[in-house]
């Protein structure tokens, strides 16, 4: 703590009085939690770990010790960085809210036991149960939603189905942990089951058609009955029990007793973190997978298997394009070429490396030269791929430059996206603006602008784009103290990004022309990557 004759700081007065909010955000490869203070754009300390998925058994999964030990880690550097910026230790806060990766299959039996390793979002072996529940209820069903993964195993009749008491997302899990209730954010819920637009809830009829549907598979079996509650933002959730302060933090120094917003996943905490959660405001967050969240003035017409039907936190409904790919395979190649200057004598950190190979991109030809960068690591529904199969492709009239190499990488990232989003545009969907956020806009104005050619829109990027999602549940959490009768979009608006600073760039016609071109060659090539897939 501050000596007593050290004036102190309004930051630390409210951290040692508890008047802060705290995110936690549990990602595909980094665990992060996000201190602000009472005015929420003011972010006090960070704390993170670094922590990776694994493919056990053709199924990519985390462990839930590894869960709790990131948690631990992460929230004993977010101590460590407030000591260090505040010369004192948060004891309590005034609201936390909890954020991870949407969608997936967490499953317990009555004693709260886990049935089966955790089936992340990443995960396609779900085509039949996908298949199946999109004929039956009308409307996309994606493969890695929860409904999607409860249903795959009714049908492939596994053991634990008969245990089922409770499912839910990674985000729901780590909440009932810490607050001992089983609840969920309506945006959270609509990647476990399809919610009805009038009622903020699981639609009713849905949940009467998919009960009849499974009747003789698995006899007792009600869905309604799996699925935690649903709560939109700005209501409390629960409070963090002392037990749950305990699994925060193991030094006891952690008092219960905060509020809980609900739990969301981290398309939600996305749009909170870049204030796109009104109509004709989309936002498109890249980090290990990409995705565009798109609010909609009106239902779509049609069925589209590029696009799921979900909610924004406060329920309002949202076409989103979900790519299981983003940047990681762009991640890979700045490693190589880290390690190549190392051995040319040029070190550099990894920031240092991403900028140059950025602003190399910014030099190649328009349509990266014919130059073709597949991300697919994993699975990839809207391309068609139930695996991955990273490739470079390129024509022997093709023109092989780091130039254009990197901004084929950058191009790979976006294309995917690009493919669902055409459709959209075929829906007559239109944005006034796209936000971004993610690690890769950290480079000022070039992941920005090729994404502003790719998708033919102005993209804006915010101060606080590199902090994600652990801020905008940070946020959501905040909200649980705005005056009755505020709205989330009006709270964002007037509280949150009053004198925010946005950077807004405008599509260059001759980036939009070279992407299209490129786009038509990513399509075509595709047919590499089924073959890929079968013969490797």
């Amino acid at each position: 703590m501050p000596t007593s004759d050290t004036p102190m700081s309004p930051a630390a007065r409210a951290i040692g009085d508890g008047r802060t909010s705290l995110g936690i955000e549990l990602g595909s490869t980094r665990i992060k939690l996000c201190l602000v203070g009472e005015h929420p754009g003011d972010v006090l300390a960070v704390g993170s770990h670094e922590w990776e998925n694994r493919f056990e058994d053709r199924t990519w999964t985390y462990s839930l010790d590894d869960v709790w030990s990131g948690l631990q880690a992460a929230y004993a550097d977010l101590v460590a960085d407030t000591r260090r910026r505040h010369d004192l230790e948060p004891q309590s806060f005034g609201a936390i809210g909890v954020s991870a990766m949407m969608h997936g299959y967490l499953a317990f039996d009555d004693a709260g036991e886990l049935l089966v390793p955790f089936r992340t979002w990443r995960n396609t072996s779900t085509g039949r149960a996908s298949a199946e529940l999109t004929e039956r209820f009308g409307l996309n069903i994606p493969l890695r939603w929860s409904i999607a993964h409860l249903h795959q195993a009714v049908l492939d009749a596994e053991s634990h189905v008969p245990e089922l008491d409770f499912v839910t997302t990674l985000a729901g899990y780590v909440h009932w942990r810490l607050t001992g209730r089983k609840a969920i954010g309506v945006g959270d819920a609509s990647g476990m089951f399809p919610i009805d637009p009038a009622t903020n809830d699981y639609d009713g009829r849905l949940l009467a058609v998919y009960d009849d549907l499974v009747a003789e598979r698995a006899p007792g079996l009600r869905v309604a009955e799996l699925l935690p509650e649903v709560l939109v933002a700005g209501q409390e959730a629960g409070r963090l029990t002392d037990a749950g302060a305990a699994l925060l933090d193991p030094s006891g120094a952690l008092q219960g007793g905060a509020p809980l917003c609900p739990p969301e996943g981290d398309a939600g905490t996305g749009m909170v973190a870049t204030n796109a959660v009104a109509p004709r405001t989309g936002n498109v967050s890249a980090g290990t997978s990409i995705f565009a969240m798109v609010v909609l003035e009106r239902p779509l017409e049609h069925v589209h298997h590029e696009l799921d039907l979900v909610t924004t936190p406060a329920g309002d409904p949202v076409a989103m394009v979900h790519c299981n790919n983003g940047a990681s395979e762009l991640a890979a190649w700045a490693g190589v070429f880290s390690r190549f200057a190392e051995l040319t004598g040029a070190r550099s950190d990894g920031d240092a490396v991403f900028e140059a190979l950025f602003f190399e991109a910014l030099e190649g030809e328009a349509d990266a030269g014919g130059v073709i960068a597949y991300n697919h690591l994993a699975g990839e529904p809207i391309a068609g791929l139930d695996e991955g199969r990273p490739l470079i492709v390129r024509s022997p009239d093709s023109r092989l430059t780091l130039a254009n190499l990197m901004r084929a990488q950058l191009y790979g990232v976006y294309g995917t996206l690009a493919l669902g989003m055409r459709v959209l545009a075929g829906e007559g969907v239109e944005l006034d603006r796209m936000y971004a956020h993610g690690g890769i806009f950290r480079t000022a104005g070039v992941a920005q602008r090729l994404l502003a050619g790719a998708l033919d829109a102005p993209v804006a990027v915010g101060e606080t784009a590199s902090e994600g999602g652990a801020w905008g549940i940070a946020v959501l959490a905040s909200y649980l103290t705005a005056p009755a009768g505020t709205g989330l979009v009006d709270y964002l608006r007037d509280e949150v990004f009053a004198d925010a600073g946005f950077s807004t760039i405008d599509p260059d016609p001759a980036d939009v022309a070279g992407f299209a071109a490129y786009l038509d060659r990513y399509r075509s090539g595709l047919a590499i990557e089924v073959a890929a897939v079968s013969s490797l």
